[in-house]
């Protein structure tokens, strides 16, 4: 006969590893899920996600404004560029130190409050994202052998796991947008330092962070709406879930 023959040994280890897979899936139904929904309800009525001034979380941008150059001097630059020739001016720029570009600013920090938001949030969008991986696993393992009969549960069972697997892509899409903030601002950080003249890059700064508050806030509201979604949709089919064709089976296992 065909089939995967494990040892004595084997068997064992992987029956303990379901059984702790069971308990999890179990205390993550019955405590984790409640205790999260109301963890994240009461983050949200927190003063720094309920910010109605969006201008106040604006971070100090420590990059001198340069003075216009009196004309007198642009006279003279002029003057001096026709006589040395432009050919000449960027010879000189690549072999003259002097030359070289060097910031006009020093270290310039991130936004501290967006900073303090990411800390919270961060934490969250990775537990949510190994929860979903906690309870595919523990239902792809409820997953009855595949033979002739009824298959309504075995139905719910997918149904289930599709909409575990969307809520899984949506979380690592935010984890997506985390690093993608960083990467904007500090493109918008660089060319405002770069381009001191140019006041619309500071306000690209500004135009970062402010975004940035919202789409934090937009994902807490998420993460409470996912795991009210989890907790609904596993609670309501749990029976179907837990056994698809209608067995006598103790718990939820």
């Amino acid at each position: 006969p065909c089939g995967v023959r494990l040892s004595g040994e084997a068997r064992k280890q992987v029956e303990v590893f379901r059984q702790n897979l069971f308990q999890e899936a179990e205390e993550f139904l019955y405590r984790f899920l409640p205790q999260k929904i109301i963890y994240l309800n009461q983050l949200l009525q927190e003063d720094s996600l309920n910010v109605a001034d969006l201008t106040s979380l604006r971070a100090p941008l420590d990059i001198p404004i340069p003075d216009p150059p009196p004309k007198d001097d642009e006279m003279e630059t002029d003057k001096q560029e026709k006589k040395e020739g432009k050919r000449d001016k960027r010879m000189r720029k690549g072999l003259n130190p002097l030359f070289l570009t060097v910031p006009k600013c020093g270290f310039l920090p991130g936004n501290e409050k967006v900073l303090s938001l990411l800390a919270l949030v961060k934490p969250e969008v990775w537990t949510l994202k190994e929860k979903c991986i906690l309870v595919i696993t523990w239902i792809q393992h409820l997953i009855p052998k595949i033979e002739d009969g009824n298959d309504f549960g075995v139905a719910i069972q997918e149904k289930v796991l599709e909409r575990v697997n969307a809520v899984k892509t949506k979380v690592e899409a935010f984890q997506t947008t985390i690093s993608k903030y960083f990467s904007e601002r500090g493109d918008a950080v660089a060319k405002a330092s770069k381009e001191t003249h140019v006041m619309d890059y500071r306000a690209l700064v500004h135009e970062r962070d402010e975004a940035a508050y919202g789409e934090l806030r937009a994902m807490v509201l998420d993460l409470r709406a996912f795991y009210a979604e989890l907790y609904h949709i596993i609670s309501s089919n749990l029976e179907k879930i837990v056994n698809p064709k209608g067995e006598e089976k103790p718990s939820m296992y």
